[in-house]
């Protein structure tokens, strides 16, 4: 009696939104080489992030970028396949985390909706294992046909499912700044745009939220959630999340009061 043929395993895209990110998109790629189809939505890269796509093996389409979910969203619909994993190009596949995929991959993904697993970043030369940096766990690995990049709010996007999602072993790893200056320039670029977003949706500040917001995200991290454990890096990091706590709060303070906030 012959044993059933195993079935094939499925199909995986890689999707990767892009905006001059010439010098960290290759190991962004490189950790993707298992997957079956990589499409790379650019913004109309001024270097050469085009070309170490395409150098890669990637499908490079340009769009005008207009928000980061509408961004994602529409490079998912580019996918060639149903299940696709979605990074940014300062992220990398470990290779536990390959492995989870792989064995989730080669078992037809069953009859979830979804992955999650942890996001661990690097700030200031260390791999922050505590605080509010990690575990931070995303939900990048779905199936298109039962969820997607949805909703009207373009900063801190998150994929939402119809169906359950289940939690891989591994980490993605997070490279999120070149260096501290760029760092505190994205953490205020984040801030504008969450308090747009907030007072859009009549949301307010007041004097209590400006004290009080910052300093508990501070504790959280650093004393609840462990911060302390990850030396000066781990400070550094709390003392850097609370401040975007405040930026965003004095932002939504002036977006109410019709006082200028600054240019785009």
């Amino acid at each position: 009696m012959t044993s059933p043929r195993p079935e094939p395993r499925a199909p995986l895209s890689a999707c990767i939104i892009t905006f001059n990110e010439a010098d960290r998109l290759a190991d962004c790629l490189a950790s993707l080489s298992f997957c079956d189809d990589i499409v790379v939505v650019d913004s109309f890269s001024t270097d050469a992030t085009v070309e170490v796509a395409r150098a890669a093996g990637a499908r490079v389409l340009q769009r005008h970028f207009d928000g980061f979910r509408s961004q994602k969203d529409f490079c998912v619909q580019q996918a060639a396949h149903d299940w696709v994993l979605c990074l940014d190009a300062d992220e990398r596949v470990s290779a536990p985390l390959r492995q989870s995929i792989e064995s989730a991959r080669a078992a037809g993904f069953g009859s979830v909706a979804g992955y999650r697993f942890a996001r661990c970043s690097e700030y200031y030369g260390r791999f922050l294992k505590h605080g509010t940096a990690y575990p931070d766990r995303v939900l990048r690995l779905f199936d298109r046909r039962r969820g997607g990049w949805r909703g009207d709010r373009e900063i801190h996007e998150a994929v939402s499912l119809d169906g359950p999602a289940v939690l891989l072993a591994g980490d993605l790893l997070h490279h999120p700044f070149r260096n501290f200056m760029q760092l505190l320039d994205k953490k205020q670029k984040y801030a504008r745009m969450m308090a747009e977003h907030e007072f859009a949706r009549g949301r307010r500040a007041t004097l209590a939220k400006l004290v009080l917001a910052p300093a508990w995200r501070f504790f959280r991290g650093y004393v609840l959630r462990g911060g302390m454990l990850d030396g000066w890096p781990g400070l550094i990091e709390s003392f850097v999340s609370a401040n975007y706590v405040r930026q965003k709060t004095i932002m939504l303070w002036l977006l109410q009061n019709g006082q200028p906030v600054g240019g785009k």
